[in-house]
């Protein structure tokens, strides 16, 4: 046999493996859904819209006066706002704590049930586990950010007027239009939590305390907030992975302006890059005995 033919992958052997990851990906994805937990965060986070919607509307009796932030000032002139509002109130705090909480917890708590170590034992292979685990963690990002948005959306509709939308630049636009930016702003603010991810993936590795990695993760995520509130540290505030997290308001500009965009889903990709490689080289080489 030569050296090709002893390296070729039969398609009939790759499709096992991709059938292998998917089995075990729509396993993860049962496992994370369908813990308490999980079910408790989705729920507060989808309430958190409804409680700042009755709160501008009980303040403002349904009337704009055209005060407070440029998010808050429009939502009584358009309930889709609302969307963009409760993104802006849950980015820096609610969202990346449950998300701190699901990958952080997603090996460390398997370790410290005993589960780890058996699913070892079955055919998965430590890659492809951690990039399932990886992959059911960017799930829940982009279902934690849904719940928001269409919370909100509904909350907005019921409360406020919908139509043509006031942008920040002054220029207004039809409802297809904003509906079309909110769906757009939903997807960067799944896609900026994927740093975060990859963060506490690879904290996970380093313990089997589920309790401890999610502590870690979410301390993380405040320390380094606090960080970047310091003027003085502006030289490294471009590279803390929360640092252009509110750049999604650049879509709701017209043109819409992708530099500041595009500049976050590039260092959260770098992030993913680093811990998703830290994470691979800690795990494949643990002792796994739980």
């Amino acid at each position: 046999m030569s050296p090709a033919e002893a390296t070729a992958v039969s398609p009939g052997a790759r499709r096992t493996t991709v059938g292998g990851f998917l089995a075990l990906f729509g396993s993860e994805l049962s496992l994370t859904f369908r813990k308490a937990r999980t079910i408790a965060m989705l729920g507060f986070l989808a309430a958190l819209p409804v409680l700042i919607g009755v709160v501008i509307r009980v303040e403002t009796g349904g009337a704009s006066r055209g005060e407070g932030p440029a998010f808050v000032a429009q939502v009584t002139q358009n309930g889709l706002f609302l969307v963009f509002t409760a993104l802006a109130l849950s980015l820096p705090v609610f969202l990346p704590m449950t998300v701190g909480v699901v990958a952080g917890d997603s090996l460390a708590g398997e370790a410290g049930t005993g589960t780890l170590r058996y699913l070892l034992v079955a055919p998965a292979g430590r890659t492809r586990l951690l990039v399932a685990k990886f992959s059911a963690a960017l799930v829940f990002c982009l279902a934690a950010t849904v719940t928001v948005a269409l919370a909100a959306l509904a909350t907005g509709a019921a409360l406020f007027p919908l139509g043509r939308a006031t942008l920040l630049t002054g220029d207004t636009v039809g409802f297809a239009d904003s509906l079309l930016r909110a769906v757009l702003i939903a997807f960067v603010v799944a896609l900026s939590l994927a740093g975060l991810a990859a963060i506490g993936l690879f904290v996970s590795t380093l313990t089997a305390s589920g309790v401890a990695a999610m502590a870690v993760t979410v301390g993380l995520v405040i320390i380094v907030q606090i960080l970047d509130s310091f003027p003085q540290l502006s030289a490294i505030q471009p590279f803390l992975f929360t640092h252009q997290w509110l750049s999604f308001s650049d879509l709701l500009r017209s043109p819409m302006h992708w530099d500041n965009v595009l500049q976050n889903l590039g260092l959260q990709a770098a992030y993913v890059a680093v811990f998703g490689a830290a994470a691979w080289t800690r795990f494949t080489s643990r002792d796994v005995n739980s």
